[in-house]
């Protein structure tokens, strides 16, 4: 897990494009789902299914909010009354 990390970072980094460097985060965050799973499993405890959940979500929303930036370059649109 540990060398897919570094890869997901050196592409995050160097990333030809914006696309590239989403890809590298939402796969970041799956690395930390993964890895508070297995260590939760190692500790035989569920007191982890929180935090799972939460980077889960997290993970979501940013990838979201990178995917509506891409398609209309804000992430929150404000009306303005007339």
């Amino acid at each position: 897990m540990t060398l897919s990390v570094l890869a997901t970072i050196y592409r995050l980094v160097k990333g030809p494009s914006v696309s590239d460097r989403v890809q590298a985060l939402d796969s970041i965050g799956i690395n930390l789902i993964s890895g508070v799973a297995v260590t939760s499993v190692l500790l035989r405890t569920t007191a982890f299914f929180e935090v799972i959940l939460l980077i889960g979500i997290l993970s979501f929303i940013g990838t979201i909010a990178f995917a509506r930036f891409l398609e209309r370059g804000v992430v929150i649109e404000h009306k303005r009354s007339k």
